[in-house]
């Protein structure tokens, strides 16, 4: 707790690239893996990062401070029930992009294991989504 608070507070450098928080479902779906998948893979690329979506909803101190301190919210879904969208947006927070994973394509259902080939192809329409 103290280290997230610490990482809250810390003062960023106007040289430094905008941090973008990526807040994404993990819901029992396909797509809800789907979307925690590809925002962990955006993460590695140094496209965002990833953030505690669920500590949204739980109200949990230090993560609404990081959230406070992001200069962009992407909202990764993947249904149109937007969960993580609307955890936000309950917070009082504003998402600049709301991205869901059925929207672009992937059908709800299946098995919870995700195949290599969706994964590319959803994440090559997360970042054309995130390049717009």
């Amino acid at each position: 707790m103290a280290e997230e608070l610490k990482m809250a507070e810390e003062v960023k450098c106007a040289c430094e690239a905008a941090i973008i928080g990526l807040y994404a479902c993990a819901g029992g779906s396909n797509v809800g893996q789907m979307a925690n998948k590809v925002a962990v893979e955006l993460t590695k690329q140094g496209k965002g990062k990833i953030m505690c979506t669920v500590g949204i909803g739980g109200a949990v101190s230090g993560i609404l401070k990081s959230t406070e301190g992001t200069d962009e919210i992407v909202a990764i879904d993947g249904c149109p029930l937007i969960c993580a969208k609307k955890s936000l947006e309950r917070a009082g927070f504003t998402v600049d992009k709301s991205i869901v994973i059925t929207e672009l394509g992937m059908k709800k259902g299946g098995s919870l294991d995700l195949e290599e080939s969706e994964v590319n192809e959803m994440m090559n329409k997360v970042e054309s989504t995130l390049d717009n």
